[in-house]
């Protein structure tokens, strides 16, 4: 089970440098590299947008659930 977490843990933090790198922040970001010429059609909140703050939160929330898993498995065993 700890191996398990580690290795989740290992994953979502990988997942979630690469999902904030992508957000579009005040000077473009990352984002803007993929986007070209179409980031004036995708800015501020559309559906890509969305989608992707809402894989950012999930994957958040299981980084964070695999840290407290990973803690509780230290102080128990």
């Amino acid at each position: 089970m700890k191996l398990f977490l580690q290795i989740l843990l290992l994953v979502t933090s990988i997942a979630l440098i690469l999902l904030i790198l992508l957000h579009r922040s005040r000077g473009g970001g990352l984002s803007s590299l993929f986007g070209g010429g179409v980031q004036s059609s995708l800015s501020g909140s559309s559906v890509v947008e969305k989608n992707l703050d809402r894989l950012t939160l999930f994957v958040s929330s299981v980084w964070v659930i695999s840290i407290v898993g990973i803690g509780l498995l230290i102080k128990i065993g």
